[in-house]
């Protein structure tokens, strides 16, 4: 099995509904976005899958988020974008653009800042 990851970064404002702290008022973040990508075959080059198309993928979903309030995004109406709905939701959209039988979205992590992130993974 292959593993093939890589690194984004994006910047966007939030507030935490609900939440009993300073998280709840509008604030920003210079996201860290990483995705796993798994293979079990290799293409004729040697390559799992070509990092630009992992690039140009996940660049396409995450201009919908840069420079943005989180909340007044679509999928974020009804649920608070934390990390862990972010890396959920870029899971998802980028899964349903990539998967294929042999490659398939293995993990995404989002952090919000160096010392914390979460992971999602199906």
């Amino acid at each position: 099995m292959f593993e093939l990851d890589i690194r984004r970064e994006f910047s966007a404002a939030h507030s935490l509904r609900g939440y009993n702290g300073n998280c709840s008022n509008l604030h920003g973040h210079n996201w860290v976005v990483q995705i796993f990508i798994r293979s079990e075959k290799l293409d004729e080059v040697g390559i799992a899958m070509d990092f630009k198309i992992l690039k140009r993928e996940l660049d396409v979903i995450l201009e919908g988020l840069d420079h943005k309030n989180l909340n007044e995004h679509p999928a974020f109406k009804e649920k608070n974008p934390t990390s862990e709905h972010l890396a959920m939701y870029i899971f998802r959209e980028l899964a349903s653009k990539i998967n294929t039988e042999n490659i398939h979205v293995s993990k995404v992590r989002v952090c919000e800042s160096s010392n914390s992130g979460a992971s999602y993974c199906e």
